[in-house]
């Protein structure tokens, strides 16, 4: 079996069974199954290896023309043990409306390509064989489903690549008990030394928090739970601070009646203020990458957890400290393994192929980016939340302002602690924490002319579309795309701008434009397009097979690790 791990570090019970592996497959290329019941068929004509979508080699099916909607079904043991209580089935995510169907009886729905989702279907199953059946219905060419970089043409063009249809994350079954840790929300105090844990249970009783450091017990605390919901703080007796670089996570042990959730959590705290980006107190540069999640060989699903850590590995070697999760939402696992090595990331939403000009884009939207932020609220990692990116006019319809507004003023309600950039690079309206800009120009000494002076200037150019629009002059900035230097031995592979002709003139740019950003001491962060190349996009430092372009990739380290102006 692919990919046999956990899925989420972060809310792990002893009591899972993987259910990634073979499943039976069938196309519905006129989305017809639910008519015709394909859900009481008794076999499909296809196998698939879960979690790889359709169109990926490692699926075993290779299939990358649309396909609006696609059919899973898979055989599952229970015993009498594991009905005793509650039967959890998780998915990590299914591209794009899914239809679950247990023993023949629609169990559940939802709506939303990335995030995961949880069904109940205890009532559902009985002791001995039981069978799962997935419907999924995807269109990426709907003007209302967002869809990231997945192109909506039948050949990838540009910046938008293969498209992902139907299961791509990890598929497991959980036995709770019945009264159980639902959720729970962590909340770090750096200067304290504590631990605040929001919590919502399922019935009454005590519940028991506990951390350990390196195996060491440094702190206990424990509720008692009336309601459904409670609040309580953990001490802990040693201080070891999260940090670039440095993850130093704390081992959390949640139990609640027979329920026991194994969890870990990060000792930090983040600041925007003065245009600056403070960790811990103390003024940190974010190095960051472009990073878009695809593999040429799963497309949106990393053959191994070992392929996701030498994503974060590649990155590091070169100078970089964190990413911009670009246009897609990463599994949990992914952000574990930022967690541990002290990784910084901007969680994100992809939102193109969503109409931005449509007000109704909102109800595409909203949802499925609150059930994102609630995901992953708890990871360290995180430092800033992007939900959308670059939202150009439509056919020439400007966005719609308001859905950008409510979208940021969500943000803030849900998740009051870290900041939001309302759209990176363009069009910002009033309300956002970060100005941020994308810069693709190749000449440094044009491009340092972009970022001259803070404080004379009403307005600040993208960069990318020759748009000018306001900054006050006071908000953290952040040049949050610029280089994209082609290099190339495709003639159909693209970048911005001419490609160098030598390896000793790419270093020589991608130093010129680095330095720009690195000394100038109003800018708090940059993010480099790209960490490896993406089909045709070949532009990154790495190719999409993940190999060095250059024989010295040390330089590139050299260039982007030194001192920033400003930072302490």
């Amino acid at each position: 079996m692919l990919r046999p791990e956990h899925p989420n570090p972060q809310y792990k019970r002893a009591t899972w069974r993987n259910l990634n592996g073979t499943w039976e497959f069938e196309f519905d290329l006129g989305a017809s199954g639910k008519d015709r019941r394909l859900y009481e068929q008794a076999a499909f004509s296809k196998t698939i290896e879960v979690p790889f979508c359709p169109e990926s080699s490692l699926s075993g099916i290779g299939y990358t023309d649309f396909m609006p909607a696609v059919w899973y079904r898979r055989g599952f043991s229970l015993s009498g043990g594991e009905l005793a209580g509650r039967v959890l089935l998780h998915f990590g995510a299914v591209d794009y409306l899914s239809y679950i169907y247990i023993n023949g009886t629609l169990a559940g729905t939802h709506k939303g390509g990335y995030t995961a989702f949880t069904l109940d279907i205890t009532e559902l199953c009985h002791e001995g064989e039981n069978t799962v059946v997935v419907c999924a219905e995807d269109d990426t060419r709907d003007p209302m489903i967002p869809s990231g970089k997945q192109c909506r043409r039948y050949h990838s063009e540009g910046c938008s690549y293969t498209r992902t249809t139907g299961i791509w994350q990890t598929v497991w079954l959980e036995f709770v008990p019945n009264e159980r840790i639902d959720t729970f929300r962590l909340y770090p105090d750096a200067e304290d030394g504590s631990l605040r844990i929001e919590a919502k249970t399922i019935g009454t009783g005590l519940l028991r928090a506990e951390a350990f450091y390196e195996g060491k017990p440094v702190g206990v605390a424990e509720k008692t739970v009336l309601g459904d919901t409670c609040e309580l703080t953990l001490t802990l007796s040693e201080k070891h601070l999260w940090e670039v670089g440095h993850g130093r996570l704390y081992d959390l042990v949640l139990t609640f009646g027979e329920d026991r959730v194994e969890s870990y959590f990060g000792l930090r705290s983040t600041r925007y203020a003065d245009r600056k980006f403070y960790l811990n107190g103390k003024s940190v540069f974010q190095r960051l990458v472009l990073d878009q999640g695809f593999y040429p060989d799963g497309i949106y699903t990393a053959s191994s957890e070992e392929a996701l850590i030498k994503d974060i590995e590649l990155s590091m070697a070169v100078g970089f400290n964190g990413a911009r999760l670009h246009e897609k939402v990463f599994e949990p696992l992914f952000l574990y393994h930022a967690d541990r090595l002290g990784y910084l990331v901007w969680g994100e939403y992809p939102n193109w192929g969503l109409d931005h000009t449509n007000p109704m884009s909102l109800y595409a939207i909203l949802p499925e980016w609150l059930e994102e932020m609630e995901r992953d609220f708890n990871h360290p990692s995180i430092i800033g939340w992007c939900p959308f990116n670059e939202t150009w006019n439509i056919d020439g319809r400007q966005q719609w302002n308001d859905v950008l507004r409510l979208v940021y003023l969500a943000t803030k309600a849900a998740d009051p602690t870290r900041p939001c950039i309302d759209t990176s690079g363009n069009y910002h309206v009033e309300k956002t924490d970060i100005y941020d800009v994308h810069d693709y120009e190749q000449d440094p000494a044009k491009m340092a002319e972009h970022f001259a002076d803070f404080n004379e200037f009403g307005t600040m150019s993208n960069g990318i579309g020759k748009g000018r629009q306001h900054y006050n002059g006071k908000l953290p900035f952040f040049v949050s795309e610029y280089g994209g230097i082609r290099w190339s031995e495709d003639p159909s592979g693209w970048g911005y701008g001419n490609a160098p002709k030598t390896e000793e003139e790419f270093k020589a740019r991608f130093k010129g434009l680095t330095d720009i950003l690195l000394d100038n001491e109003n800018i708090f962060g940059l993010c480099y397009t790209q960490l490896y190349d993406v089909e045709q996009e070949q532009n990154g430092l790495y190719t999409y097979e993940r190999r060095p372009k250059f024989e010295n990739m040390r330089d590139f380290y050299d260039i982007m690790s030194r001192k920033a102006a400003i930072e302490d």
